[in-house]
């Protein structure tokens, strides 16, 4: 079968290496270099899918990145992969794919009665249908999910390795084509670093397909020198089935490479690479995307792209049709009307919508006899499963009409050319404008706030020798501009010279009924969008671009509209009687095409998703039996019961400790960060809430940070080291997320101010000693620091070495005791650990672990970020207007003044004691003014902290409460299914509200 639809010869496939594979559960046979599109082809297969809402026929369309109809369901298990082009999937021994999206398979397909009833489901149908009955929409949603999507997703883990790659480059070109070529051969005899990267496996691009000469040589011929010396250039990285997929800002770029297009049988092999450039210019050669002549049945099996029909005869040797129809506006499809020819193949007509053709071209196809049919089009297709006739009638002048009879016409395949349009799609990413050119009706780059350049056909230059100039001189002028001399040589010319007729472009080709009646106009093909939808849409009201796109999903699918973006703006620019550029276009986004989630995650999955942060103190931790809480990344001791202690037993025990006698905390996972700089402090005033000017060298001060909205985001102590260094903490869960707002302000709206950031999180252990005994004991450790109050107070830091370790101690509570805060280098933290254990014993110390800290915290009213606040709490709801500055600006002061920051009923921050002691009420737990006999009650608050304190002998909260503090001495209820507790509202601190402990 194989044999029938491959030339005997010709085309860049491996005869020696032939490929066998399954397609639809058919046993088939091609060769390596084939797609799997082309080897389909070649076993004369047409019809792969159905389309997506009507369940239509479709077949294979194009031959690259642009396929709207060829998706297929890649392999099974745990390899599946769902929705992948057949054009962009190279055939490997054992390949197995599924059509998608019909059932029981692509011939017959039951939910093809959707055509039938195509009236009763045009755009946005279900924005009107599943609105009535009201409650109706959950049974709706049932069957809407089981025929929403196309492929269906794996449900095992993903075996393969995907792996990630950072790298700089002087000049990244995108495309390995002609242009991109010119431009990489220009560019690397600077001494620049060069990369190119082209999502194919042979560098040439469109070249591949033509029989072109370059300097009266076979194009390949030069293709394959330029390649050679690239290669041997050490500055060059040359990235083959790599496609630029997204260009972000300020240069960089991602990349993925298929490092292997096998998907099964190769364990511990990487797959695909997701490469991250930084480039100093980059060069966009991707060329640009033959686009579609929009008529009447214009998605049957058998309609190809011209362009693609050439790929498919002169790459991969393979025969897309006997007997062919070419329908144009333009000369390039003529080509392939003359390679068809030059093979063998019987090309009936030509048909084209312009007059008097009078092109270099066309007079070769007249003269090998190819009937041109001028001024015409095709207004029908014969054929359900793959074209058999089409349908010809003449264009009135204007072309908004059809002429006379209709002429019938045989054929098996139609490769349609409706002009080409430049890939402008990175450079929209980059934030790059396009502009309309007129005469032949595509958009063109304009202009971009980056250092990139579009060279070729992505610029509008469509003929060979144009692109291999233009690339010549854009890899000068890159190479020039990233700094780097240019050594002078000749640019590439391609020798023959073929003029070219002007373009005619007609958007929407028109029959003899109105548009949507008797066929259907496809423009976008994957999602089954025709021109009737874009009219109804203008009808509906929709007359945005942007409104039309989502009304419709017109370029929504996975191919983002490349072949009929332009015909769909075009048709819904004449329907609202506006110029194309006035309408203006929908907005590019990355990617470029798919990418696979195992590709964004690299080798970040299971054991690597979430690694495992441990202190230095973990081994002995985990030696004495604590109970460990996951707190970010972080494993950290919850508690450390004793033999068959429960855990309220266990905390109590630990915090009796710590207020009578001495305990111990490994706080290693707090945030530290290192600020310095001559501007570290102006910095910080801006940062923080609170004044930062008049700290002393040698103290410490609370910072509380607040978001752009006014609302609390993270608290921590900061240290003043010297005149222009500071070390700050953080919250454990929110150091990583303070340092890159730290680094957002600094790069992004306060440059000018010198100031640097180094997280040193995991450079220092901190062991803190809180509690009465807890000077006595520190005092064995160290010689060189005064621990007494006159020299050591509250709020101060000093450094010296404890045991034999450089440390710098902090005088800070977060337990309302004497304690202090002990950084030492991490690498001998379990060795003073151990020893201040042993050396406790005598003044009673007892290690204690998260849950005693907070509930020590809270008896002193001492938030947690994140657990008092919600994203929505202010420093005022929590009672700390103190710590804002009035003489001063910082991020989130404006704010604070809006209406609904100051409003009297926010909640605010309080204490609730439970009536009855022994009731822990649940965190979380709704508060209510009153009872009522039945929900919905009027909520007020709720409980932020609940705990049961062995010191104070009862329960205790802390909760948010609308205007809580005009509440004190008032009841109020937090109502659970079985109970009610109620409350008393009491100040937020329960325990030495004078300070004196901490201080002492």
């Amino acid at each position: 079968m194989s044999a029938k639809f491959r030339l005997s010869e010709g085309g860049i496939i491996n005869r020696e290496k032939p490929i066998n594979f399954q397609f639809n559960g058919q046993a088939l046979a091609g060769f390596q270099g084939d797609t799997l599109a082309s080897a389909l082809l070649a076993n004369g297969i047409h019809l792969v899918g159905r389309s997506f809402k009507y369940h239509r026929p479709r077949g294979i369309f194009a031959s690259g990145s642009e396929e709207p109809n060829a998706l297929v369901q890649l392999e099974l298990g745990s390899r599946t992969l769902p929705n992948h082009q057949a054009t962009q999937i190279q055939l490997y021994e054992g390949l197995t794919a599924y059509s998608v999206n019909c059932w029981p398979s692509p011939k017959f397909d039951l939910m093809a009665i959707n055509n039938l009833f195509h009236r009763l489901i045009p755009a946005g149908f279900y924005y009107k249908t599943f609105m009535w009955p009201k409650g109706g929409w959950k049974f709706y949603e049932y069957f809407i999910r089981r025929a929403a999507g196309l492929g269906h997703s794996p449900k095992l883990p993903d075996p393969d390795i995907y792996d990630q790659m950072n790298i700089h480059a002087d000049i990244l070109i995108i495309g390995g084509g002609p242009s991109g070529l010119a431009a990489a051969a220009k560019a690397s005899n600077s001494g620049a670093r060069v990369i190119i990267a082209d999502d194919k496996p042979q560098l040439g691009g469109r070249l591949l397909s033509e029989n072109a000469e370059i300097n009266n040589k076979p194009a390949l011929e030069w293709v394959i020198q330029i390649e050679k010396t690239l290669t041997s250039n050490a500055n060059v990285t040359l990235l083959k089935n790599t496609t630029g997929f997204g260009y972000y800002d300020h240069n960089f770029l991602g990349l993925i490479e298929t490092r292997s297009p096998r998907i099964t049988g190769e364990d511990n092999q990487i797959r695909q690479r997701i490469w991250k450039v930084r480039a100093k210019h980059v060069i966009l050669a991707q060329g640009a995307f033959e686009r579609p002549l929009i008529f009447s049945d214009n998605d049957r099996p058998g309609i190809m792209l011209a362009g693609a029909v050439r790929t498919y005869l002169n790459r991969y040797a393979v025969i897309p049709g006997r007997r062919a129809i070419l329908f144009t506006n333009n000369d390039d499809a003529y080509r392939t009307a003359l390679d068809l020819h030059s093979k063998g193949i019987k090309v009936s007509s030509i048909i084209d919508i312009r007059q008097n053709v009078t092109g270099a071209l066309p007079m070769q196809a007249l003269a090998a006899g190819i009937e041109i049919i001028e001024e015409a089009a095709i207004t029908g297709i014969v054929g359900t499963h793959r074209v058999k006739k089409v349908e010809v009638q003449l264009l009135s002048d204007s072309g908004e009409s059809v002429l006379g009879s209709k002429r019938t016409i045989e054929c098996d395949l139609v490769c349609v050319s409706g002009g080409w349009n430049p890939a402008v799609h990175l450079h929209s990413h980059s934030g790059g404008t396009n502009i309309w050119r007129e005469k032949d009706g595509v958009f063109i780059p304009k202009s971009s706030p980056q250092a990139v350049t579009s060279t070729g056909a992505g610029k509008g230059i469509f003929s060979l020798e144009g692109c291999l100039k233009d690339g010549w001189h854009s890899g000068k002028d890159a190479a020039k501009l990233a700094g780097f001399a240019i050594k002078k040589t000749k640019p590439p010319v391609d020798t023959k010279k073929i003029a070219e007729q002007a373009w005619r472009n007609i958007w929407c080709i028109p029959t003899n009924f109105p548009i949507g009646h008797n066929g259907k106009h496809f423009i976008d093909q994957q999602n089954d969008v025709t021109a009737a939808d874009i009219k109804l849409a203008v009808r509906e009201g929709y007359k945005s671009v942007e409104h039309t796109k989502r009304y419709t999903t017109l370029g929504m699918a996975t191919d983002q509209g490349k072949t009929s973006n332009i015909p769909g703006h075009a048709i819904l620019a004449t329907t609202l009687g506006q110029d194309i550029p006035d309408t203006g276009t929908t907005t590019f986004r990355p990617p470029f095409t798919p990418i696979t989630i195992g590709a964004l995650a690299g080798r970040k999955t299971g054991k690597l998703f979430a690694p495992i942060r441990r202190t230095p103190i973990h081994n002995w931790h985990e030696n004495n039996n604590c109970i460990w809480e996951n707190v970010g990344d972080w494993k950290r001791p919850w508690y450390y019961p004793h033999n068959s202690e429960t855990m309220q037993e266990t905390v109590n025990r630990e915090c009796l400790a710590t207020r009578n006698q001495v305990g111990i905390l490994d706080a290693s996972t707090l945030g530290k960060i290192d600020i310095q700089g001559p501007d570290a402090t102006e910095f910080l005033n801006l940062i923080y809430t609170n004044s930062w000017s008049n700290l002393e060298i040698g103290s410490c001060r609370y910072g509380l940070m607040l978001g752009e909205d006014g609302m609390v985001m993270d608290d921590g102590v900061t240290s003043r080291l010297s005149q222009n260094h500071y070390l700050m903490t953080t919250t454990t869960g929110n150091a990583a997320s303070v340092l890159s707002w730290l680094e957002e302000w600094s790069q992004t709206e306060w440059p000018s101010l010198k100031v640097y950031f180094t997280s040193v999180t995991e450079q220092f252990a901190t062991i803190t000693l809180s509690g009465p005994n807890a000077r006595p004991l520190l005092k064995e450790f160290t010689k060189d620091i005064k621990l007494n109050n006159s020299d050591f107070p509250f709020m101060t830091w000093r450094a010296g070495f404890v045991g034999d370790l450089p440390a710098r101690v902090f005088r800070i509570s977060f337990t309302g005791e004497c304690s202090f805060e002990i950084n030492v280098p991490a690498s001998g933290a379990m060795n003073l650990w151990t020893n201040l254990i042993n050396a406790g014993e005598k003044y009673g110390l007892v290690p204690y672990g998260t849950e005693t800290m907070h509930i020590l915290r809270a008896e002193k009213g001492y938030v947690i970020v994140g657990q008092e606040t919600d994203g929505t709490v202010t420093p005022q709801d929590l009672g700390m207007d103190w710590i804002l500055s009035k003489n001063k600006d910082f991020i989130g002061r404006r704010s604070l003044l809006r209406p609904d920051s100051v409003r009297e009923d926010r909640k605010q921050l309080v204490g609730l004691l439970p009536r009855d002691t022994d009731q822990i009420p649940p965190e979380g737990g709704q508060v209510v003014s009153q009872l009522e006999e039945a929900p919905p009650m009027s909520m007020i608050g709720h409980v932020t902290s609940s705990y049961y304190s062995a010191t104070l002998g009862h329960s205790f909260c802390l909760a948010l409460i609308k205007n809580g503090r005009k509440k004190m001495g008032e009841t109020v209820h937090i109502p659970l299914l079985d109970q009610n507790i109620a409350c008393e509202v009491t100040s937020p601190i329960f325990y030495d509200r004078a300070g004196k402990r901490q201080n002492d």
